[in-house]
């Protein structure tokens, strides 16, 4: 189960996104607008429709009116859609699969560690920090997994570190760190943050780890 987007509800602190390049952002404008015309088309055709059928209601027959509710709702439908593939399309705009980098976080058990937040560092600078809802903490040890962050970065030898907040053993307050190097080549790179129990310790364990 993953719930990148929309999500874990809705984030306090909002995954940071980063390398967005002159250019991308004219075509992302032009695409916008777009979609801002088309969508303001069908909202006020669907009014329109709706006002000439409305003084001959009593006399159409009930299939007439189902027929203009039906396409009402097509026509929203179509806007959903719409901003479902400028989502996409905004994404593969901005991070190309040759310079993309994706870091998620997973939970396992938690019987050691209630998560509050997240932090992650790349060469030492901030580029995530994540505040979590119970409710959301309870989505991930229900086997979901969060984009926390997704951004650029150049090929070469980088360091990641992650630092965990949270309950720890007895309810008392825990923070702990984790640091991987990563080799960025060609192609996308997926990183997961996972948190799970060593129960031969009684103590949380958190790794950081590449996707093969």
């Amino acid at each position: 189960m993953s719930f990148d987007n929309p999500g874990i509800a809705q984030a306090r602190l909002a995954p940071e996104r980063s390398g967005r390049r002159p250019l991308q952002d004219v075509a992302l404008r032009r695409v916008w607008a777009l979609v801002l015309a088309v969508t303001a088309s069908m909202l006020w055709l669907a009014p329109a429709q709706a006002d000439q059928a409305g003084p001959a209601a009593g006399a159409q027959p009930p299939s007439s009116l189902r027929g203009l509710d039906t396409e009402v709702q097509s026509l929203k439908q179509e806007v959903v859609d719409l901003n479902r593939d400028l989502f996409m399309l905004e994404e593969e705009l901005l991070f190309p699969a040759n310079t993309q980098v994706a870091v998620f976080v997973s939970m396992d058990v938690g019987t050691f560690f209630g998560l509050d937040s997240v932090k992650v560092l790349l060469d030492g600078r901030e580029v995530a920090n994540y505040l979590y809802t119970q409710r959301e903490a309870e989505a991930l040890l229900r086997g979901g997994v969060q984009r926390v962050w997704l951004g650029n970065l150049q090929a070469g030898a980088h360091e990641m570190t992650a630092f965990f907040t949270g309950k720890g053993p007895h309810g008392r307050d825990y923070s702990r760190g984790a640091t991987m190097r990563i080799e960025k080549g060609p192609g996308a790179k997926y990183i997961e943050l996972k948190i799970s129990d060593r129960a031969a310790q009684l103590q949380p364990e958190f790794v950081v780890k590449e996707w093969e």
